[in-house]
């Protein structure tokens, strides 16, 4: 009657113990999404300890997103340049073997102290300077200077033609070549009756000296 007691009371706590190690041992995939608290904009590649397993470090990507496999109760760092380090366990009551957490960090504002920057070294510097200063024209006095003729003439000489102009242009070219098709331009040096008219002026020429004369 013994041996049956002891033996049934070995199996009693060997489940105990058993259970109690799966307990321990439990695993869970553990994700996240990374905001930031004021905007609810995501604060991408976050820094993700796991303090409980050997300080264990996992990133979150673009987006702040972040999984790996944790256990329950384990206690996890977050930490990102411009946040506060933010501590937060995993629930130890998981029953399930996913866990889905939104995390949100605090931004971390720091107050430099006012830096006051001066360029010139001494106050003579500085006079010379604003007494050497050119002063800039106002709009109207730029408008002029735009709108004048010797601009504007400039501007005529460098600037390349719009397509309406070039379109105008050629228009009228081929308006003017279509009209003028039929016509054949003579060569003043081919035709006789210049020639007769150039040795009449010639002539007449030379009389009028004579004469004068």
């Amino acid at each position: 009657m013994k041996y049956p007691l002891t033996i049934i009371l070995l199996l009693f706590f060997s489940s105990v113990f058993a259970q109690r190690i799966t307990l321990e041992k439990k695993l869970i995939q553990f994700s996240g999404i990374i905001t930031d608290v004021d905007s609810n904009s995501v604060v991408p590649y976050v820094t993700v300890t796991n303090l409980s397993n050997k300080d264990q470090r996992y990133a979150a990507n673009y987006k702040g997103f972040f999984s790996f496999i944790a256990h329950p109760g384990d206690t996890i760092l977050y930490t990102a340049v411009g946040y506060r380090d933010l501590l937060l366990p995993i629930p130890a009551d998981i029953t399930e073997t996913k866990y889905t957490a939104l995390v949100k960090l605090k931004s971390e504002i720091v107050n430099l102290p006012t830096v006051r920057v001066y360029p010139w070294a001494t106050v003579e510097d500085f006079t010379r300077d604003f007494m050497t200063m050119k002063i800039a024209d106002d709009d109207y006095l730029i408008a002029i200077k735009n709108l004048s003729r010797e601009s504007i003439s400039a501007l005529m000489m460098t600037l390349p033609r719009d397509g309406g102009e070039v379109q105008s242009t050629n228009f009228r070219l081929n308006h003017w070549n279509s009209l003028n098709k039929n016509m054949v331009q003579t060569n003043p040096l081919l035709n006789p009756f210049a020639w007769g008219k150039l040795l009449e002026s010639i002539s007449k020429g030379d009389k009028s000296r004579s004469s004068s004369n």
